[in-house]
């Protein structure tokens, strides 16, 4: 499986600060935090649900050992951006619980996963997501999220639009593709379906066939 890229959230922990020679050795909590949340993104990316939720407790335990709410709020985000990026529409319900401690920021993140942010939430979001809610139509959106180059970062995007009702038939294309590069079984049967059901509503049964193939291809049912 590819290296996991951070969300930007993720990024945006000080405890992904990696350890210098020269500097002050970097807390174990610090180093298993980050570690486990990438384990835990990636498992769950991989539809590997029960190292996923293994590997998130771990990394949340060592941050809440911590008494920073500030990570644990983060390391919830970062658990509902891969559920976005999966086209996942549960609520987030860790982030929830601890909403009346998050930041203005936190809540825009929140509230951008959930298809629900304002275009003037944008200056509050992580910069690769900017753009997106920003863009002025559904085709200019869906460029801004071919132009992000983490491709985490592009499929949460991607999934937010989706959710927000703003998704051409590019951005599907382009979060099918992604998926499928990165081996993300998930997402990519998540926007397969997405696409076999346009063709479905479109009147094109032979694209939908097509479609549904590739679906069983993944999953690993005999064709």
């Amino acid at each position: 499986m590819p290296a996991l890229p951070a969300l930007p959230f993720l990024a945006a922990f000080p405890l992904l600060l990696a350890a210098c020679s020269s500097g002050p050795q970097v807390p174990d909590w610090k180093m298993n935090a980050q570690s486990a949340l990438e384990r835990s993104t990636g498992a769950y990316m991989a539809g590997r649900d029960l190292v996923e939720q293994n590997e998130f407790a771990h990394a949340r335990d060592d941050i809440a050992a911590t008494g920073k709410v500030d990570l644990v709020i983060r390391a919830e985000l970062i658990r509902c951006a891969a559920r976005t990026a999966a086209l996942v529409f549960d609520d987030c319900t860790g982030f929830a619980a601890l909403r009346a401690d998050a930041t203005p920021a936190d809540i825009a993140y929140a509230d951008y996963l959930a298809g629900r942010a304002q275009p003037s939430d944008a200056a509050l979001l992580p910069e690769p997501q900017r753009a997106v809610l920003a863009a002025p139509s559904d085709t200019a959106a869906a460029a801004a999220v071919k132009g992000i180059a983490d491709p985490l970062s592009q499929l949460v995007a991607a999934g937010a639009l989706f959710k927000a009702n703003r998704a051409t038939p590019e951005l599907v294309a382009q979060a099918i593709a992604t998926s499928s590069d990165q081996g993300w079984r998930r997402p990519l049967l998540a926007w397969l379906n997405v696409q076999a059901l346009r063709a479905d509503k479109a009147g094109d049964p032979t694209e939908a066939e097509r479609i549904r193939r590739r679906i069983a291809l993944v999953e690993g049912q005999p064709r």
